[in-house]
């Protein structure tokens, strides 16, 4: 892999979930389904293209709550994890777009396999529809407690002192958490190997384990680990501290400018579903997002809720697109799976 060569990198990792709820109604602008019926009339399923726990499965799950209390509807979540998020999107391009299939996702499937993957069974901006951008998550350097480093510069220093001998875990091959490993060995010289994984569960239930000595992950994803000491914080990986870990010194403050990793996620519905409807989920979503109670627990652990317009968000993930095109190239990694 080359060197990036004073190449800042933004990284955005994230992640998907929901949860199985019944619930009271509340009052809420209705939507047409195209047969004259309020939207949404009968469950809404959400495809989760990753195993459940993982940081943006807390967060949504918090966010299917007050959906479901608004739509009186059953919100059924449909994990489906594998090949880096690809099996799961790929259920939702072939579902009916009626509404009742949608998706939360992130960052590397939807702007970065485009890039790393030689071939694709979907194309992120013709097979989907952006509806909102829910969460930005922070993302957190930790190690197993039982790792001699407190510090990513004692870690840096165990790593050049046993080189190959560490490893560390990843969400999987050409993930965020994948590209921001390398790039930290790129930076410090050191040298680690790379374990991938079928998305952020497992890799966290290893790291605990001490299966593998470190890792990249979404601060919701290992929060309670963390509080446990099950996990150690090393750096989080913003350019300004997080708020849900005012201690813990960033990755620049840590000596490592260029690693700057953030992730974020958001809803998605297959392409030729309706506007209206693609309008109510995001402006439904946007309104629990600017609830105080909904947005403090969210940021406690590390998830900043967002809540953005479809037009906002297609414009921002055309922005991770193009700049995923040019990390990948200079990373080694374009067209590389």
């Amino acid at each position: 892999m080359r060197s990036f060569c004073n190449l800042r990198c933004a990284f955005h990792a994230g992640f998907a979930a929901g949860i199985a709820l019944t619930c009271v109604t509340a009052a809420a602008q209705p939507a047409s389904t195209g047969s004259g019926q309020a939207y949404p009339n009968r469950p809404v399923r959400i495809v989760v293209p990753q195993a459940p726990g993982g940081g943006l499965d807390i967060s949504t799950r918090a966010i299917a709550l007050r959906l479901t209390e608004t739509w009186g509807q059953q919100i059924i979540v449909d994990n489906r994890p594998g090949a880096n998020g690809i099996i799961g999107i790929e259920a939702v391009t072939k579902a009916k777009p009626d509404g009742y299939t949608l998706s939360a996702a992130f960052t590397s499937v939807l702007t970065v396999n485009p890039h790393v993957y030689k071939s694709l069974p979907y194309d992120t901006f013709r097979d989907l529809i952006p509806i909102t951008q829910t969460v930005t998550n922070t993302i957190v350097l930790v190690v197993n407690p039982t790792v001699p480093a407190r510090s990513v510069k004692e870690l840096v220093a165990l790593g050049k002192s046993r080189p190959g001998d560490l490893s560390f875990g990843s969400f999987g091959i050409g993930n965020l958490t994948h590209l921001a490993g390398e790039l930290l060995g790129l930076e410090t010289g050191m040298k680690a190997i790379h374990i991938p994984y079928k998305g952020e569960t497992p890799v966290v239930v290893d790291l605990v384990a001490g299966q593998v000595a470190f890792g990249f992950a979404t601060a919701p994803g290992v929060a309670a680990h963390l509080q446990n000491r099950r996990l150690r914080l090393l750096a989080t990986c913003g350019e300004r501290r997080a708020t849900a870990f005012p201690d813990a010194p960033t990755m620049i403050e840590s000596g490592v400018p260029n690693v700057i990793v953030t992730g974020w996620g958001g809803f998605l519905a297959p392409a030729g579903t309706p506007s209206e409807i693609v309008q109510k989920v995001s402006r439904d979503t946007a309104q629990h997002l600017k609830a105080p109670e909904l947005r403090d627990r969210l940021s406690a652990i590390g998830a900043e809720p967002a809540g953005t317009t479809p037009e906002q968000f297609t414009a921002f993930m055309k922005r991770e697109t193009e700049k995923w095109l040019r990390v990948s190239k200079a990373a080694g990694i374009y067209q590389s799976q």
